[in-house]
């Protein structure tokens, strides 16, 4: 509730406070004394956009505070209003923004003019005064349909991520697959091309190795003179003598092992001169073969072990992207499980919203006749939106009728003021029994009605008052008798300048602020004694 209102260089009011009470607080005045100016400077308090047109003439700034309790915690909230343009917003002396400040202020008190863009007119929160009705069945159902879209909204966005890394990976797989079936088609074989230089020079001096080995083997074996022959020529020669000289015999035995092994040796020689053939063929092959290794090498490493590791990795990367292929089916699996719950869990939810609204239906229709509107007409329209919110997926709009033969229309286009401020009254009463705001401000609520409506809108406003602080403004007789605490505006004029200042009103100043207002400037004897009879009545 609010406890105190203190207005300082603001409009005609160079400095003025007021106390506020429990239940019913009326503000009354004469015409153009500033009674709208007192809700413009509390609706200022409460967060609405500045504007510095309202800086009293000749002040550099303005300044308003308010005192309010929110969950017995007192708040002092401060707006300064400069000719400079700055706007200040405090709450209990620490500097906070406009949004700060209203997300505080939209808890305590909620304003209502003849005009005004207030909770009620803004179908966006019609939703939630439906599923505050019958919270404690609703509840549970909302954070559950919260949950579960977090949730799905969590790994819906996981998805998207790692699809996008997925699509991102699949153009670079195309490359490493192909990297790796290049390597792999190679076949290549570790110390390979060491392999095949060593060949490639052989083959390419191949025809002056073989004239070398068949000159070596011609020497050694030839029929004419050959080593062979001598060996063996000398060996008879000694072979005649050995019997009767014991060197002869030596040297003979020794040049029979030379023969055995000379002859072993040109075996070889002629082993290795018949192996040799040269071919262009085989050369292009080995040429091939290393221009292959070489252009991989240039491509992947500098050696073939550096190649096939190279390939190696390639394998693992593209296994590890199948692999994110894999995850991505997992989790649209879990998606569509978190989705199907969603939705089941929505449409429950949205069951219990009908019959929340069926019921807050009958109770409106209720306080509307309490409010002589006997042939009016309320609907609560629930309709579904095209996609799921934390909130669920459901749309909630309060429609009225208030004559015979006229069409459902939403609140917003109730033309009439005295109507609007009845129907006003009639949701505030129920709704106000739940939706948290402890401080509830008409603004001339009582625009455009009186006689007996007059005393039944004030009836309604003093019911309301027993659960909420009331701050209304009014010029009706009818209702300013039932307040429990009584304001007047007081206009005052010294040479050039005009003041506004706020009084509260003794139980005989009520009684004359009534009179005046049942009969105008002139307050008369029965003026005064119709005051007493209303008050006590």
């Amino acid at each position: 509730m609010i406890n105190h209102l203190s207005i300082k260089n603001f409009a005609i009011i160079e400095d003025a406070e007021i106390n506020f009470n429990k239940g019913l607080n009326i503000i009354t005045g004469e015409s153009g004394s500033g009674k709208s100016v007192v809700v413009e400077a509390m609706s200022l308090a409460l967060g609405c956009r500045a504007d510095s047109s309202y800086i009293r003439t000749g002040a550099e700034k303005a300044v308003i505070q308010m005192v309010a309790e929110y969950l017995h915690t007192e708040y002092v909230i401060t707006r300064e209003l400069s000719t400079n343009g700055k706007n200040i917003c405090k709450i209990n002396g620490e500097i906070v923004s406009l949004s700060q400040l209203q997300e505080l202020t939209g808890k305590i008190a909620d304003i209502h003019g003849q005009y005004d863009n207030q909770s009620l007119l803004d179908s966006s929160r019609h939703l939630d005064l439906v599923d505050k009705y019958e919270k404690n069945t609703i509840t549970p159902y909302k954070s559950k349909v919260s949950e579960l879209y977090n949730s799905y909204r969590e790994i819906t966005a996981r998805i998207n991520k790692r699809q996008e890394t997925l699509n991102e990976l699949n153009r670079k797989k195309e490359l490493m697959e192909f990297e790796y079936n290049e390597i792999i088609s190679a076949d290549l074989m570790p110390g390979e091309d060491a392999d095949l230089t060593e060949r490639l020079t052989e083959e390419k001096n191949k025809e002056k190795i073989y004239r070398g080995f068949e000159e070596a083997y011609n020497l050694c074996s030839g029929e004419e003179s050959s080593i062979l022959s001598h060996v063996n020529a000398i060996q008879s020669s000694l072979k005649d003598i050995k019997d009767i000289s014991k060197d002869a015999a030596e040297l003979e035995y020794e040049f029979s092992d030379i023969y055995y092994r000379l002859d072993d040796i040109i075996s070889r020689v002629r082993r290795s001169k018949d192996r040799l053939s040269y071919s262009s063929d085989s050369l292009d092959d080995i040429l091939g073969r290393l221009d292959t290794i070489n252009f991989l090498k240039r491509k992947y490493g500098n050696t073939i072990d550096d190649i096939l590791n190279y390939a190696d990795k390639l394998k693992s990367e593209i296994g590890k992207i199948d692999n994110l292929d894999s995850d991505i089916s997992s989790m649209l699996i879990e998606q569509e499980r978190i989705g199907e719950m969603l939705k089941r869990t929505t449409d429950q939810l949205s069951e219990l919203r009908k019959r929340s609204a069926a019921s807050l239906e009958e109770k409106i229709q209720k306080e509307l006749s309490d409010l002589m509107f006997d042939n009016a007409k309320v609907s609560i329209e629930i309709t579904r939106m095209d996609k799921y919110t934390a909130n669920g997926i459901d749309r909630a709009e309060f429609l009225i009728s208030t004559n015979v033969g006229e069409p459902l229309k939403p609140l917003s286009k109730i033309a009439s003021g005295g109507e609007m401020s009845r129907i006003m009254l009639a949701f505030k009463n129920i709704i106000g029994e739940y939706d948290g705001i402890g401080t509830m401000i008409f603004d001339e609520i009582d625009n455009g009605i009186s006689g007996q409506t007059a005393s039944v809108v004030g009836k309604k406003l003093l019911d309301i008052s027993e659960k909420h602080q009331i701050i209304s403004i009014t010029h009706l007789p009818q209702i300013a008798a039932l307040g429990n605490n009584n304001y007047k505006i007081i206009k005052e004029s010294y040479g050039f300048t005009t003041n506004a200042t706020i009084k509260h009103l003794t139980e005989h100043e009520k009684i004359e602020e009534i009179a005046r207002l049942l009969s105008g400037d002139s307050i008369t004897d029965v003026a005064f004694e119709n005051a007493k009879a209303l008050i006590n009545n």
